[in-house]
């Protein structure tokens, strides 16, 4: 079936993971690319164990997240210096042009989860922000994993 728009129902499986912007691999799912979303894209991330993002924000756009698996930490604020733990079955909220990193806990399991955005186009608003990747933030990080 296909709206007076022009667009119509579709499903897909994506079968291999890309690297996205922000460093890690995903399985990109729906997209204004994949389907021609015209409001939305959502995605599957997969950490790696020790698996991490680069610093980054997004761009006028909102996030979602729902964790699936594994426990991923979220560091955010100007500074990054706020930090929240995204466990299964937690739903996690991002305002717009708010700078973070996430990171898989572990360095031996892997972690999931789904990203929704109200952004079609989905890795064009990502902003990197290498400024915030510092040899600080790296041993913040390693603290945190060796604490559990």
């Amino acid at each position: 079936m296909t709206t007076p728009d022009g667009t119509e129902v579709k499903i897909f499986t994506p079968d291999t993971t890309s690297q996205a912007k922000q460093g890690m691999p995903q399985f990109f799912g729906v997209s204004e690319h994949s389907v021609g979303s015209k409001h939305l894209s959502l995605n599957l991330t997969a950490f790696g164990p020790g698996g991490q993002a680069k610093s980054h924000r997004h761009k006028d756009y909102e996030t979602a997240i729902y964790t699936v698996s594994g426990n991923i930490i979220l560091f955010y604020g100007d500074a990054l210096e706020t930090e929240s733990i995204m466990e299964p079955g937690s739903f996690c909220y991002i305002p717009a042009d708010v700078p973070h990193i996430a990171f898989n806990l572990s360095t031996g399991e892997p972690a999931t989860a789904i990203t929704a955005r109200n952004d079609p186009r989905e890795q064009e608003n990502v902003v990197l922000m290498p400024e915030l990747d510092t040899e600080e933030l790296a041993a913040r990080i390693a603290r945190r994993r060796a604490e559990g």
